[in-house]
């Protein structure tokens, strides 16, 4: 199954519909083939996009504090080319099955063109909170735009916009943009309701929700040399997670419990404290930082059982250990300078482990 995708129970031949008018538009539109007027589409294109991992923030950001998160090695690989039929992965293409691909033929670059061999290749836990529908949304958005115009430079800003259009509409209405832009900008990109100190604004993005209009700050963080010297090493539990489920699952948490809303500011305080400390190549720091957000979270009600055994085993062999991402589920990281020995450990209580640095390169065309 495609990384991230939804699949519905009826199955439709015909390519949807363009999205309701609530998902947000393209301010910085990608060149589209329009009624073929467009140049030839190339042979083949390749485009990969990294997963991401959050620091700090899960939950709070949903309350205005701010979100940290850094692109990953693993990520998702797309390649397009003409064919004589619609495939993917070697077997016909049903729209209705794949919103996020489906979305960025017909809504972003509105393509008449021949029909498209799509492959993809996802080396990301799906439904794990790794970001595999943004990367897999960013990675076929760069490979169809070199598929159509060859030679035309990427803008990841556009890719991110583009990416965070097709979350919201597969999502009803409701996305943050932090998965997309992070797989699309690479590095360490915070997210949050307004420019945040210490950082450098790249972009705004806003999204018309059922609830009314939301606006985001994305900025993005340069890190230090130092930083290099430590891993993070994901490990999965082996359990999906659903964002939407788990967020309103604390949002009734909240009400029965107001008391909790102070750790919403508590986990706001430790998220500065953790930038702080990575701006200045801190990596003991960011692992404290690590440790006490994540202590923050379970008293939020969203770790897991076997998140905890995951993240234990963990923190005897690293700098520091958390649940990233929604919880309840999906996956754990640890900050390391020996992320074999993480790796091991991770495994031994059963989890499945990835190691990347700490903040991989963006979305990219690739050479075949």
């Amino acid at each position: 199954m495609i990384a991230g995708e939804d699949v519905p129970s009826d199955h439709c031949q015909a390519m949807p519909d363009n999205p309701p008018s609530r998902v947000m538009s393209l301010k910085k539109p990608l060149h589209r083939q329009t009624h073929g007027l467009i140049a030839q589409p190339s042979a083949m294109a390749s485009g990969f996009a990294p997963g991401k991992c959050i620091l700090f923030g899960e939950h709070a950001v949903v309350y205005g504090h701010p979100a940290v998160a850094v692109a990953i090695d693993s990520g998702v690989r797309v390649s397009v080319e003409r064919s004589n039929e619609w495939t993917l992965e070697g077997i016909p293409f049903e729209p209705s099955r794949h919103p996020h691909i489906s979305h960025i033929l017909n809504a972003v670059f509105e393509y008449e063109g021949p029909p498209l061999k799509m492959e993809v290749e996802s080396n990301l836990f799906s439904a794990a909170g790794l970001g595999s529908s943004a990367a897999l949304s960013n990675a076929i958005g760069a490979a169809l735009q070199a598929h159509i115009n060859p030679g035309q430079s990427l803008d990841p800003i556009s890719l991110a916009r583009m990416g965070h259009s097709a979350e919201a509409m597969a999502q009803k209405g409701r996305a943050s943009p932090t998965d997309t832009a992070t797989s699309a900008l690479g590095g360490c990109i915070v997210v949050s309701g307004q420019p945040v100190d210490g950082t450098k604004h790249v972009f705004d993005a806003e999204l018309e929700t059922p609830e009314g209009i939301r606006e985001w700050s994305i900025n993005s963080v340069d890190l230090p040399d130092s930083l290099r010297e430590a891993y993070l090493v994901i490990g999965f539990t082996g359990e999906m997670s659903s964002t939407g489920k788990m967020v309103a699952d604390v949002a009734k948490r909240l009400e029965r419990h107001p008391e909790l809303r102070e750790e919403m500011n508590s986990i706001g305080r430790i998220t500065s404290a953790g930038l702080t400390a990575m701006s200045a190549g801190n990596l003991e720091a960011v692992g404290m930082a690590m440790d006490a957000c994540h202590g923050k979270l379970r008293l939020l009600g969203v770790s897991s059982p076997s998140l905890e055994s995951l993240v234990e085993a963990a923190r005897p062999h690293s700098l520091g250990a958390k649940l990233t991402g929604s919880g309840g589920g999906g996956c754990m990281i640890a900050l390391a300078r020996d992320p074999q020995r993480v790796a091991e450990a991770i495994e031994v209580v059963g989890g499945r482990p990835l190691i990347s640095r700490l903040g991989a390169p963006g979305v990219r065309l690739l050479e075949d």
